[in-house]
């Protein structure tokens, strides 16, 4: 897939807020834990799904972390810009292949 991530989007983890590195650590245990907890069977999931659930998760800690975000920041997955998407899948995918 030949998509660019736009370059405000991305930061040196050591330059990273407190607050998005702890919220990026949930997101990966909520989906570590929904990999095990279907025996590895999440995998067979479609790309777009497993997206939506990054996606889900991300938002979740939107919330948590801002009284009143951005609607941006809790956009629905229809809304979101095709590299989000990608990016939400490929955060899954890299945590499926880290299992293996």
């Amino acid at each position: 897939m030949g998509r660019i991530t736009p370059a405000e989007y991305v930061t040196p983890w050591d330059d990273t807020p407190e607050w998005e590195r702890q919220a990026a650590g949930s997101v990966y245990e909520q989906v570590y834990q929904f990999l095990e907890l279907s025996g590895g069977h999440a995998s067979r999931l479609s790309r777009e799904q497993k997206g939506r659930f990054v996606a889900t998760c991300w938002t979740a800690q939107i919330f948590k972390h801002f009284e009143d975000p951005k609607p941006s920041y809790v956009a629905e997955w229809p809304d979101l810009p095709e590299w989000q998407k990608e990016t939400d899948a490929d955060i899954f995918e890299a945590i499926e292949k880290s299992l293996n």
